[in-house]
């Protein structure tokens, strides 16, 4: 590869129990960073490390860091949980219920009633979703639309030809 900044890394592992890191690691994130610092064991410049992990050098100097100061612990991935639920825990209960006695509504369906019942509003893209969150796929896709013409085998080519007539 290229030249790049050397980094002294902390061996706080020897690399049979990083290795032995690297197998047990379930989330990718880890076994990316995992990956990182083998890489940095063997030789490799900060930039080089990071490239073959797919990030850029200086979040490889981010992730050197990291191991240097607590090993594996300070390099794990901090997902931060992501956004709070607009919904309580106790109102995605009730909407699963409902979803589970109710035949199967559309998604436009379970938007209004989410805004009716609880007072919350998501975006109409979001609600299918959400609905997989919550382990629910009763929800009918839009119907078709009535005035449009039933396809009955007949190809585009068809139809341009008939209305050619």
């Amino acid at each position: 590869m290229g030249t790049g900044r050397r980094k002294e890394i902390e061996r706080h592992l020897s690399e049979d129990e990083l290795d032995a890191k690297l197998r047990d690691a379930e989330d990718p994130e880890m076994v990316r960073r995992l990956g990182f610092i083998k890489n940095l064991y063997r030789g490799d410049t900060l930039g080089e490390a990071a490239t073959r992990e797919g990030k850029s050098q200086p979040t490889g100097a981010r992730w050197a860091a990291q191991w240097n100061d607590g090993c594996v612990d300070e390099l794990a991935p901090d997902h931060g949980g992501g956004r709070p639920s607009k919904l309580t825990a106790s109102e995605r209960q009730q909407l699963r219920q409902l979803l589970a006695t109710e035949k199967p509504l559309t998604t436009r369906a379970v938007h209004h009633f989410i805004e009716e019942r609880f007072d919350v509003t998501y975006h109409p893209n979001y609600i299918y979703e959400l609905l997989r969150s919550l382990d629910v796929h009763s929800a009918e896709s839009r119907p078709e639309r009535p005035e449009r013409p039933g396809n009955d085998g007949e190809t585009p080519e068809d139809r341009r030809d008939r209305a050619l007539e």
